[in-house]
């Protein structure tokens, strides 16, 4: 079990780190697509960044502490929660040109959901 849990939690950690980097530092499409498509923030964007960047180093020191990594886990779940929320209210489920990116947040709480179990199995 605990090599499908640093599996999940690699694979988690470095989408997460790839996603909220750019956010993190508000460069490139993605921040800006942010906020003028669904009205949020610059200090918003910038947070959710880091809640990612910081759930990316949770799950990798959670590969030797499993408190950590579940707590990280649970963490990126909430933010994804609210992702998915923000994609639904600005309509993006429903539009072929936007769903594609949006699915993505779908696809990280599914896999948030499946490395805290596994990480929790694990210990």
């Amino acid at each position: 079990m605990y090599v499908s849990a640093a599996i999940l939690s690699v694979l988690l950690a470095l989408g997460s780190l790839a996603a909220g980097a750019p956010k993190a530092l508000l460069k490139g499409d993605v921040p800006a697509e942010l906020q003028s498509h669904m009205g949020l923030s610059a200090g918003f964007v910038r947070f959710i960044g880091l809640t990612e960047v910081a759930a990316a180093a949770g799950l990798v020191i959670g590969l030797f502490w499993q408190p950590l990594g579940i707590a990280a886990a649970i963490g990126l779940a909430i933010t994804m929660i609210g992702a998915v929320g923000f994609h639904a209210k600005a309509g993006d489920y429903a539009d072929p040109a936007t769903r594609n990116k949006s699915l993505s947040a779908v696809a990280f709480l599914l896999l948030t959901v499946a490395a805290a179990v596994t990480l929790g199995l694990a210990m």
